[in-house]
């Protein structure tokens, strides 16, 4: 799995104040999620960013953002930005602060239950 390790500390420093931060291996690359939603990723030296449905097409109108088409068909609410498009801390700022109000505008996610298999009684 190879990823931008430049681009990983950029990323922590980032969400350093947030106590919600969670960071798993996906998609070949390493995932950010904010209260267990993906808001970002690093695939390779592209960031992919969350964007929501009603965000995509003005991220896709930016510079060196392109569509998000890891399973080879574009998913409308994640975008790719190339490593042109975050050089700067203030444009990688700006790009993240799009994925995490977009998870941050979710509704809490619901516990989730676990199932109990209860063993029939037999009776004697």
């Amino acid at each position: 799995m190879a990823f931008d390790r430049g681009l990983e500390e950029r990323l922590y420093e980032y969400f350093e104040s947030r106590d919600d931060l969670k960071v798993k291996k996906m998609f070949g690359g390493l995932c950010f999620l904010l209260s267990d939603r993906m808001c970002c990723a690093i695939i390779d030296d592209k960031l992919m960013v969350r964007t929501g449905a009603d965000n995509y097409e003005h991220c896709l109108a930016k510079p060196h953002a392109t569509k998000m088409d890891f399973t080879g068909t574009a998913i409308k609410t994640m975008v790719y930005v190339m490593p042109e498009g975050f050089e700067s801390d203030t444009d990688l700022a700006q790009w993240l602060a799009i994925g995490s109000d977009f998870v941050d505008s979710l509704p809490p996610k619901k516990a989730k239950v676990k199932k109990v298999k209860v063993a029939k009684q037999i009776s004697v």
